[in-house]
């Protein structure tokens, strides 16, 4: 089986930086990208909630022949992807995790700060991952709202948030782990507050690669020669969102 495209969301246009990763491997690829930011954020909603409407999404997916679907935010993945797994048995679910796993074997006895949502902290499953790679070393950061913020694109507000939030790390940190989807795309802002020279690490890479080794496995792989289409929805049907998904799409530098 080769048709059919692979469905791709999140609480917003943030998994966009999960989605260049994905097509770097798979350019070939058909992708329906779901980006639910009438909902958004994820991380300040109940358990309950988040998986509701998760299934929600996951189905609308699958309506629209979606072969696999990508679970592109991390407190998404945190709360709902077991639950989605269980149910939906025959279709493979890729889900993006914290690259906290990454410090421990690239940079482990340095300074870290976890920037993630209040959700993904909280949730069992990064701390099943966190107190595995423990370094000691490491802060834990609820950016509450900075995925909202991130979302509406008002760059000042960005700045002062980033200011009034992890100020008091400048020079201080040398690793990141950028916990939410969101966050790569203020990437640089990040690192000026914190004074410009930190090592990030985020799980789009990886997600990448064992979502084209799941396909190959599974015999989904498109092997047609041009390059695959790019379908974008969004909850809110606001036409900024979709125009702001395509610039950072085309990025070669976030």
């Amino acid at each position: 089986m080769q048709e059919g495209n692979i469905g791709v969301f999140d609480s917003g246009i943030g998994g966009v930086t999960v989605l260049r990763e994905i097509i770097k491997l798979l350019p070939n690829e058909n992708y329906i990208y779901y980006s639910d930011s009438k909902n958004n954020p994820y991380g300040d909603k109940t358990k309950e909630e988040i998986i509701k409407r998760c299934e929600e999404i996951f189905k609308l997916l699958l309506s629209k022949n979606c072969k696999t679907v990508v679970i592109a935010c991390n407190t998404a993945s945190s709360i709902a992807s077991n639950y989605l797994r269980e149910k939906y048995k025959n279709i493979p679910i890729i889900a993006i995790e914290p690259a906290y796993k990454m410090v421990y074997d690239y940079a482990y006895d340095k300074e870290t700060l976890v920037m993630a949502t209040k959700g993904t902290i909280e949730s069992e499953k990064f701390n099943l991952l966190y107190h595995k790679y423990d370094n000691h070393k490491t802060k834990l950061l609820e950016c509450v709202g900075l995925a909202d913020v991130i979302e509406e694109g008002n760059e000042s507000k960005i700045k002062n948030y980033l200011e009034r939030n992890i100020g008091q790390y400048k020079r201080k940190i040398e690793n990141v782990v950028l916990g939410c989807t969101h966050y790569p795309l203020i990437q640089k802002e990040i690192n000026q507050v914190l004074g410009g020279n930190v090592r990030f690490f985020n799980g789009a890479n990886r997600l990448s690669v064992h979502l084209k080794s799941v396909l190959e496995e599974n015999e989904l792989i498109n092997k047609a020669d041009e390059n695959g289409k790019i379908v974008f929805i969004d909850s809110s049907e606001k036409p900024e969102k979709e125009k702001r998904f395509y610039k950072f799409l085309k990025e070669e530098d976030l």
